[in-house]
C-alpha cells in the first residue's frame, strides 16, 4: 500500500459517491481474514488490522486479554507480562501486540484491488436501489430505449426498466426515444442490482397524474377516494373536498377542462369520468354510473349490493359498451350493482 493507491482510491469513491470510510473498513476486515488464512497459527487468534488513511501503511495487532492465569497464550496474557508492556494494563483489559509480517504489504496490495472493485460494485448497486426505493409507488419519466419481443425497455437514467406486456396500455405505440410517464410498482434489490418494475396500466399512474395536474389534490384540499381503471379505454375516479368552498370535480377538470385534458393526452385519449364521492351509498352509486342518469337506488347493506333503476333510454348508457360502465362503477364503489330500466321494473 502507498500514498498513490490511497489517492486513487479517494478519486474512485468521490466519483462513485461511496463512503470512503466504508471502503477502508471493508479492506481492514478482508485483511484480517487474509492474515488468519496465511499467517495465523490458530484460526481463533484475535487480530486487528489498522490501515493509515493518509499513507496506506498497514499494521496487524494481536489482541490478548489480561488474565490471572494463562490457559491459551494465543488469546491470553498474564497481568505480569502485560504490565511489562505498559503499567496501565489491568485484569480483563485487551493488550495489542504488533505482529505485522514482513511481506504482508504485498498480500494486502493483491487483496485490496479485488476487495475495492467488489465493494464499489456493491455500493453502486445499493446507491441505485436506495434512490429508486424512495420513488416506489410514485411517477417517473423515462425514455424508450429499445423493444425486445413483447417488452419495452425504458431508460431511467442510472438503470433500465422493463415494461412488460401486461403493464402496457393496449394499442399504445412505443417509439424509440419518446418520453413516457410511468408508475413504479415495485423496486427489488437483487444480486444483479436494483430491479425497477414499471407500469402504464396501474391505477396509481392516474392518481399521480392528478396530483401533478391538480394543486388542490397535491395540497390535500381535494382527496382521491377510489380509482377503477380499464387501461386504454376508461377510468373512473371519485373525489371529495375537505373545503366546502372548493368544488372537487371542478378542481380536477380545471379551467376549460385543461387539467383533465392533460391527463387524457398523457394516457393517449383514455376516457376519464370524475365522480363526486359521497358517504351515502345510494348517492355514491348513482354518481358512479355517470354519465347515465339514475332514477332510484335501493341498497342491501348486508350483502353490499344495490338495485338501480334508470329510464328506458338510459339503460344502455348505464350498463355501457360490453358492460364497462356498470363494471367500473361496481369496482369504484365496492358494491354489486344490478341495473334495471323503469319498464323492466313495472313488468
Amino acid at each position: 500500500m502507498n500514498e498513490e493507491f490511497i489517492g486513487a482510491l479517494r478519486e474512485i469513491v468521490k466519483e462513485k459517491g461511496i463512503s470512503e470510510e466504508l471502503i477502508f473498513l471493508t479492506l481492514e476486515d478482508a485483511l484480517i481474514a487474509a492474515y488468519k488464512k496465511n499467517y495465523s497459527k490458530s484460526a481463533a487468534q484475535n487480530v486487528r488490522v489498522s490501515m493509515c488513511r493518509e499513507t496506506g501503511d498497514i499494521k496487524v495487532f494481536s489482541q490478548k486479554e489480561v488474565v490471572e492465569e494463562v490457559y491459551d497464550d494465543v488469546i491470553e496474557i498474564s497481568e505480569e507480562d502485560a504490565k511489562k508492556i505498559s503499567p496501565r494494563y489491568e485484569l480483563n483489559d485487551i493488550v495489542e501486540i504488533e505482529v505485522t509480517p514482513r511481506n504482508f504489504g504485498r498480500v494486502a496490495a493483491q487483496l485490496a484491488k479485488q476487495v475495492v472493485v467488489q465493494r464499489i460494485k456493491e455500493a453502486e448497486r445499493n446507491i441505485i436501489y436506495n434512490e429508486f426505493i424512495e420513488k416506489e409507488y410514485d411517477i417517473i419519466t423515462g425514455i424508450i430505449s429499445r423493444k425486445d419481443k413483447n417488452n419495452v425497455y425504458i431508460d431511467l437514467g442510472k438503470i433500465e426498466a422493463s415494461l412488460g406486456p401486461n403493464e402496457q396500455i393496449p394499442g399504445e405505440e412505443y417509439t424509440f426515444n419518446d418520453k413516457l410517464k410511468l408508475y413504479i410498482v415495485e423496486v427489488k434489490n437483487t444480486t444483479k442490482g436494483a430491479q425497477v418494475i414499471v407500469s402504464r396500466t396501474h391505477p396509481g399512474l392516474v392518481k399521480r397524474l392528478f396530483e401533478l395536474e391538480v394543486p388542490e389534490i397535491y395540497e390535500g384540499i381535494v382527496e382521491v377516494d377510489s380509482i377503477a381503471r380499464e387501461a386504454g379505454s376508461r377510468t373512473k375516479i371519485s373525489v371529495h373536498s375537505n373545503d366546502e368552498t372548493i368544488d372537487p370535480m371542478g378542481a380536477c377538470v380545471g379551467p376549460k377542462g385543461s387539467r383533465v385534458q392533460n391527463i387524457v393526452n398523457e394516457l393517449r385519449n383514455e376516457k376519464i369520468d370524475i365522480i363526486k364521492w359521497s358517504k351515502l351509498p345510494e348517492e355514491y352509486i348513482a354518481n358512479a354510473l355517470s354519465p347515465a342518469k339514475v332514477l332510484d337506488v335501493t341498497v342491501d347493506e348486508e350483502n353490499k349490493s344495490a338495485r338501480v333503476i334508470v329510464d328506458n333510454n338510459q339503460l344502455s348508457l348505464a350498463i355501457g359498451k360490453e358492460g364497462q360502465n356498470a363494471r367500473l362503477a361496481a369496482k369504484l364503489t365496492g358494491w354489486k350493482i344490478d341495473i334495471k330500466s323503469k319498464s323492466q321494473v313495472e313488468e
